[in-house]
C-alpha cells in the first residue's frame, strides 16, 4: 500500500539528529531552513502585518499537539485564503491509518508536562511528493498578532496539530503565502498519495435525474467504507463572488469537508413502524472556518429533525452547535453543489481484503523538440509526445489514469490532459500514424496540476496513453500513473521501430512493416448442434504469433483487432491467418489464409477465401470469407 514506502527527508533534514544536538545542547530547535521571520511568510515583506512569531509555550500556559485526539474540529481557517488545504486537514482528521502516516510518532512528539526536558521544540510532518513520501521538518514558531495565531486554528487555544502542520507544508513550497489559492485535490494527494477525481454535478445533471443521484449516493457509501477522502465546493464565478455567503448559508469558492455519507431512518413512517422505517439519504459536511452553516432543511435545530428518533440523532452524533458542520439531504446537496472531489487511496497491497489495483508509475518530461508535440489538435506533432503503454487482461475491466506535473505552486501550470488508444495486441514500438489506432477517450485539457479519469468497462488488449501539453513545444516534468485490477505489464515505449541486436549478427534487419486488422468472418462451417461455432483467429509471420479473442456461439465473428509485424523475409515468408474454432477437450481448424503480396499498401480493406492447411488441401476452399483492412510500407516508421 501506498503508507509504506521510504521516506525521503526534505533539505536533508535528520529529525532525530537534530533533536538530539539540541538536547545535548540544552537549547530548542530553530529552523534555518524556514526562519521564524518575514522570509517564510511573503515575498512581498509586511503582507500579513505586524507578526510575531511564538512559541506555543508562549501563547498558552498547557501546549498540546492533541487535544482528545484529532477530529475535523480541530481545524479553523485563519487569513490565508488555503480554505482548500483546510477542508483537506479537516477530512484527514477523521481517517486514522492516513493520519498516523503524515504525523508520524504523534505521541513521541506530544508535549509531556512530566518530562519537560523532552522538549526541544522540533516536529516533523511526512507529505507524498510526486511517488514518494518527503519527511519535513520545522520549529514550533507560530505566527501571531496580539497572541492569537494568524493562520490556521483549532478550537481548543491550545492544541497546536493542525497549526503546526500548515507551517511544515508552507515550508514545502516555500511561504505560508505560496498557500493562498490552490485546489482541493492538491493537498488530498499529498496527504495520502492517492489518486483525486474531481466530479462536476451540473454536467451530471444530479439535480433532475434522481437515479444518478442514487448512484452517485451508493458510490460515496463505497468512498467512505473505502476510506477515500471527500469534499465539495460552489466555485465562484468572480472575484466579487469569492468567498461571498448566499441565502441558504453555504459560500462560493470554498471548500467543505465531507464527513458522513448516511441513510437515516425517519421516525414512525412505513407499515410497521420502528422495524419498516423510511429512509433518508443525507450528508454531513464542515466549514473549515468553523462556523457558517448550511440554514435550510436539516440545519441545526430546524424542525426536520423532529421526524428523526432521538436514538437515531445520537448514532449520528447529532449537535446543534455553532461548529461549521452541518447535515443535509443528498437532493439538496445535489442541488446546491457544484463539485465533489474524492481522492482515493489506492490500495496496492496484495495482502487485502479491499480491493488491489496494479499500479503502473512513470516520471517523465515533455522536451522540445522531440518529445513536446502537444494535443491531439496538433496532428503533425501529437505523436511526439511520451507513450505509456498498459494492457486489459481481462474483458469489462476499467482503469484509472493520473497525469501529475511537477513544479511550484508560484510557477502557472501548463494546461495538461491525455488519450487512451486501443492499439496492435502485440504493439512495442512508439505509434507513428494516428489513423490505424482506435481512440478511446481523451481528457478535458485543464491548467492544474494534475488531472484524473477512471474509464470502463474496457475490452481485452493493448492501450497506449499519450500525457501531452496543450500546446506543442512546452517544458515539464510530469508523474504519470496507471491502476488496472489486474498486471498491466505498464512500460513507456521509447524505440521508434526495432533495432538489430550486436548479438544477432547473422539475423537480417527488418525490410518492411506490416499492420494487419482482423475485422470479420462471415458465413463460417458450423461446429456445434446449435448451428454455431466460438471461432478466434491466430496471427502469424516470421515466427511471431498473435491470437484475438474467442467471440461466442457465432459463424459470423466480429474481432476489429489489429496485430503488427517487423518483417525481415517478406518474400519468403507470408502472412497467415488462421481461423480455429474453441473447444474444450482440443480446438479445430476452421480456415486460413496465406496473404502473399508483398506490394505497399495503405489502409487497404481485403475480402479473403479460407483455405485449408494440409499440404494436399491449400487450394481446397473451406466455408466463409474473412476480412482484413492491411497497410504495409518499406517505412518502418510509417506506423
Amino acid at each position: 500500500m501506498v503508507f509504506f514506502n521510504s521516506v525521503k527527508k526534505y533539505k536533508n533534514q535528520d529529525y532525530a539528529k537534530l533533536k538530539k544536538e539540541c538536547k545535548s545542547k540544552g537549547t530548542l530547535f530553530i529552523d534555518t531552513e524556514f526562519p521564524p521571520d518575514e522570509r517564510s511568510l511573503s515575498k512581498q515583506p509586511g503582507k500579513f502585518g505586524n507578526i510575531v512569531w511564538k512559541r506555543p509555550k508562549q501563547i498558552c500556559s498547557d501546549p498540546k499537539l492533541f487535544v482528545e485526539g484529532a477530529s475535523s474540529g480541530d481545524v479553523s481557517q485563519g487569513k490565508l485564503g488555503n480554505c482548500w488545504f483546510v477542508a483537506a486537514s479537516s477530512c484527514l482528521a477523521s481517517f486514522k491509518e492516513i493520519w498516523n502516516k503524515v504525523i508520524p510518532d504523534a505521541k513521541g512528539q506530544e508535549w509531556d508536562a512530566n518530562k519537560p526536558d523532552n522538549y526541544q521544540g522540533i516536529f516533523r510532518f511526512q507529505f507524498w511528493r510526486y511517488g514518494e513520501w518527503t519527511e519535513v521538518v520545522i520549529d514550533d514558531f507560530l505566527p501571531t498578532v496580539n497572541d492569537q495565531l494568524v493562520f490556521i486554528h483549532s478550537q481548543s487555544r491550545n492544541e497546536f496539530w493542525s497549526a503546526l502542520l500548515e507551517k511544515a507544508y508552507a515550508k514545502l513550497f516555500g511561504t505560508y503565502e505560496a498557500l493562498d489559492g490552490g485546489e482541493l485535490s492538491e493537498a488530498l494527494e499529498d496527504f495520502t498519495g492517492g489518486v483525486s477525481d474531481t466530479l462536476d454535478m451540473i454536467k451530471m445533471e444530479l439535480a433532475s435525474k434522481p437515479e444518478e443521484r442514487v448512484a452517485l449516493f451508493a458510490r460515496m457509501q463505497k468512498e467512505v467504507d473505502r476510506k477515500s477522502l471527500m469534499a465539495a465546493s460552489i466555485p465562484a464565478t468572480s472575484a466579487e463572488d469569492m468567498e461571498a455567503t448566499t441565502d441558504i448559508g453555504l459560500v462560493k469558492g470554498h471548500a467543505y469537508g465531507i464527513t458522513a455519507v448516511k441513510n437515516v431512518h425517519l421516525e414512525g413512517s412505513g407499515l410497521f413502524g420502528l422495524f419498516n422505517r423510511d429512509k433518508l439519504p443525507m450528508i454531513r459536511l464542515r466549514n473549515p472556518w468553523g462556523q457558517g452553516e448550511w440554514k435550510g432543511a436539516f440545519s441545526d435545530g430546524s424542525p426536520e429533525w423532529n421526524k428523526i428518533s432521538s436514538s437515531d440523532r445520537n448514532k449520528i452524533g447529532l449537535t446543534f452547535e455553532e461548529d461549521g458542520e452541518f447535515w443535509m439531504t443528498f437532493e439538496d446537496y445535489c442541488k446546491y453543489f457544484v463539485q465533489t472531489c474524492i481522492c482515493r487511496v489506492v490500495n496496492t497491497s496484495y495482502v487485502s481484503l479491499s480491493k488491489t489495483w496494479h499500479e503502473g508509475l512513470a516520471h517523465g518530461m515533455w522536451k522540445a523538440p522531440n518529445r513536446a508535440g502537444g494535443c491531439p489538435n496538433n496532428r503533425e506533432t501529437f505523436l511526439q509526445n511520451p507513450q505509456y503503454m498498459f494492457d486489459i487482461t481481462e474483458d469489462g475491466d476499467e482503469c484509472m489514469v493520473q497525469l501529475m506535473q511537477k513544479g511550484s505552486r508560484d510557477k502557472e501550470n501548463a494546461t495538461i490532459g491525455f488519450t487512451i488508444l486501443k492499439v496492435e495486441l502485440n504493439r512495442e514500438y512508439r505509434i507513428h500514424d494516428l489513423n490505424l489506432q482506435e481512440k478511446v477517450v481523451s481528457t478535458v485539457y485543464r491548467n492544474s496540476r494534475s488531472t484524473f479519469l477512471r474509464h470502463g468497462p474496457l475490452k481485452k488488449g493493448r492501450y497506449v496513453v499519450i500525457p501531452s501539453t496543450f500546446d506543442p513545444n512546452v517544458e515539464a516534468s510530469y508523474l504519470f500513473r496507471v491502476y488496472t485490477s489486474t498486471f498491466n505489464n505498464f512500460k513507456e515505449l521509447t524505440q521508434e521501430k526495432p533495432v538489430k541486436s550486436w548479438y544477432n549478427c547473422c539475423g537480417k534487419a527488418p525490410v518492411m512493416v506490416t499492420h494487419v486488422k482482423v475485422v470479420r468472418a462471415a458465413g463460417l462451417e458450423k461446429q456445434d448442434r446449435s448451428g454455431t461455432a466460438d471461432p478466434y483467429c491466430i496471427i502469424q509471420c516470421e515466427g511471431k504469433k498473435v491470437t484475438t479473442s474467442t467471440c461466442k456461439s457465432t459463424i459470423n465473428p466480429e474481432w476489429d483487432i489489429s496485430a503488427l509485424f517487423y518483417r525481415s523475409s517478406p518474400l519468403k515468408k507470408p502472412l497467415v491467418i488462421q481461423i480455429w474454432n474453441n473447444n474444450l477437450l482440443r480446438d479445430e481448424f476452421m480456415g486460413q489464409h496465406e496473404f502473399k503480396s508483398v506490394d505497399e499498401l495503405r489502409e487497404q480493406t481485403v475480402v479473403l477465401s479460407l483455405f485449408g492447411n494440409k499440404k494436399n488441401e491449400t487450394t481446397v476452399e473451406k466455408p466463409g470469407k474473412l476480412t482484413i483492412t492491411i497497410t504495409q510500407l518499406k517505412d518502418l516508421m510509417a506506423v
